[in-house]
């Protein structure tokens, strides 16, 4: 009897919030930090980009396990919009839950993040690499034991003197950047949508460097 209890009420608890072909269905990872004392600064990109995509297609976010999810829906692709509540430097544990969840392939992760080695608003996609120093990319790689996943780096520059690079990173945009972003957040949000629409390599032509 205990036991007929436990399937009862164990069956299904979570069930997907995806639907259909898995190959139709995509994780999309912004990585940040959360809490207001992060709100708008460069390391959040990640976050940043995400909420514009949202915004656009009037999206509402909802608070679930390890993070902040919502579905996208276009032309028959299915794209799961995730910001990681567990902190920069786990987001690996927000990742492979999601994906197990969603069942969805690795290959059809992308992880958008932030990159000190780009100039500012440079767009650039690739399919696989290292973590390039950065925390949350190193504990991806950790987690899923893989390097072969997609990363959306977005540039933040490197304008920082000796010494300031965590004041640099986890610091506010200047108005000119702010300014700026107006005008990169939806390319930004093109690019997803393209990973999605028409594939890695096609995306990578059509925008590394855009």
């Amino acid at each position: 009897m205990l036991s007929f209890f436990k399937k009862l009420f164990n069956s299904n608890p979570k069930p997907p919030l995806t639907e259909g072909d898995p190959m139709k269905k995509f994780l999309i990872v912004g990585l940040g930090n959360i809490g207001p004392k992060y709100h708008n600064t460069r390391h959040n990109i990640g976050f940043t980009i995400l909420d514009h995509l949202a915004q656009q297609n009037d999206l509402i976010w909802e608070t679930k396990k390890l993070g902040d999810v919502t579905l996208h829906k276009k032309k028959g692709r299915s794209f799961l919009l995730l910001k990681p509540s567990t902190f920069m430097n786990l987001s690996g544990k927000a990742v492979r839950y999601w994906l197990d969840q969603e069942k969805i392939p690795v290959e059809h992760l992308l992880v958008v993040t932030d990159d000190l080695n780009l100039p500012f608003g440079t767009l650039r996609l690739k399919t696989k690499g290292s973590d390039g120093g950065h925390n949350g990319l190193k504990d991806i790689q950790q987690t899923l034991q893989t390097t072969q996943y997609a990363r959306f780096r977005f540039g933040i520059s490197d304008a920082f003197s000796k010494g300031r690079q965590v004041d640099y990173v986890l610091g506010t945009w200047t108005d000119e950047e702010r300014d700026a972003l107006s005008e990169r957040l939806p390319v930004a949000s093109e690019l997803i949508e393209s990973f999605g629409l028409a594939g890695a390599n096609r995306t990578m032509n059509a925008f590394n460097g855009k």
